[in-house]
């Protein structure tokens, strides 16, 4: 289940960035369409919770692409880009530990840069596939070096909701949305997780 909302919360979070790139109308409607359409597919002939296994036996990577929401959240064009982009490449190949070093390496040059902080907490939350000590210190550094972004709380709740706790990370969403400027180009992300978060969930 954790997985299909996590499936859902990434088309969510694709059509935010759609609407934020100018798609309106029936373009916005077909572009969910087909998007849902892909994501039902998926739903129904993979296996969302579950990691994959390659030729060996190898597990895959559990690495959840959040590079659209990083750049909604934070920016495209921040001075950690680079390094963020290369560990996204690592982790995407299941080298998610080589993820965790690079960024690693980063802050050891820029220990006051917030955004290689959310990006620590990510790629551990990748490496382990769930919230870890170590992550919630990372978003917590994250928050305390910028209070004003809205990152930290929204990643700490994407990684609660990937450790299976769906109340933590809708109380997290919630209390960043009671707070989110109403013209906040990133409200209707958290907006959308929300929205799926809040549905009566099955068997409920």
């Amino acid at each position: 289940m954790t997985g299909f909302l996590i499936l859902l919360l990434l088309v969510a979070l694709a059509l935010v960035a759609l609407r934020l790139f100018g798609l309106r109308g029936g373009l916005l409607t077909m572009a969910a369409a087909a998007l849902m359409v892909g994501g039902a597919g998926y739903a129904l002939q993979g296996t969302p919770g579950l990691a994959g296994t390659r030729a060996g036996g190898q597990t895959e990577s559990r690495h959840v692409p959040l590079a659209r929401a990083r750049h909604i959240l934070m920016g495209q064009f921040t001075k950690s880009e680079h390094w963020m982009i290369i560990a996204d490449s690592f982790a995407r190949r299941g080298s998610t530990q080589d993820a965790v070093g690079l960024i690693q390496s980063g802050l050891r040059e820029h220990p006051d840069d917030y955004t290689l902080w959310v990006g620590l907490g990510n790629a551990l939350v990748d490496h382990a596939g769930v919230m870890t000590p170590a992550a919630e210190l990372a978003y917590a550094r994250a928050a305390k070096l910028a209070p004003w972004s809205p990152a930290p709380p929204f990643f700490r709740g994407v990684a609660l909701l990937r450790s299976g706790q769906r109340d933590e990370a809708l109380a997290a969403w919630k209390q960043l949305l009671a707070s989110a400027p109403a013209e906040a180009a990133w409200r209707p992300l958290v907006e959308d997780g929300v929205a799926l978060l809040d549905r009566p969930q099955a068997g409920s």
